[in-house]
């Protein structure tokens, strides 16, 4: 029976838009993540939960993680 819903679940929620399955899978990911590797102090936090809230409202442009790492090398090593 709970594999029957479970299968009913998965396909109505791919009918869903992208965007709002790629909330629910965070939230899904973060449930099972409940213990903490280490102690996150209170301005990591603040700064993560701004950053995530940043994203989410889409006032920041995102790139790649490549493109990221590229700029910091060229910023890092000089020429």
């Amino acid at each position: 029976m709970m594999e029957l819903e479970v299968k009913n679940i998965v396909q109505n929620v791919m009918l869903l838009p992208k965007h709002v399955r790629a909330y629910l899978a965070e939230v899904l990911l973060e449930s099972l993540d409940f213990e903490e590797d280490f102690p996150i102090g209170e301005d990591w936090i603040d700064e993560i939960t701004r950053r995530c809230r940043e994203i989410d409202e889409g006032t920041v442009d995102l790139i790649p993680g490549e493109e990221g790492l590229a700029q910091l090398r060229k910023q890092l090593v000089p020429v």
